[in-house]
């Protein structure tokens, strides 16, 4: 069975990010995250990461139309 949640090391090189990026985005609250063990390790659901990737591509999208929609008026 694979693993439900992935550490912010995981989530920092699948995002081709560094892990400083990773936490302030767990922090800030746009990849929902929960802090698990005596030490408070944060550990992020692979669903929540892959909503995540989602909503970028989404905001990309977005932002990749409205320049065009710039350009062409």
């Amino acid at each position: 069975m694979p693993a439900r949640f992935i550490p912010l090391a995981d989530v920092a090189e699948t995002l081709a990010i560094s892990s400083a990026q990773a936490y302030a985005l767990v922090r800030t609250g746009e990849l929902p995250a929960i802090k698990v063990g005596g030490r408070g390790q944060w550990r992020v659901e692979e669903a929540e990461l892959e909503k995540y990737i989602q909503r970028m591509y989404a905001q990309t999208r977005e932002s990749v139309q409205a320049l065009e929609g710039h350009h062409s008026a």
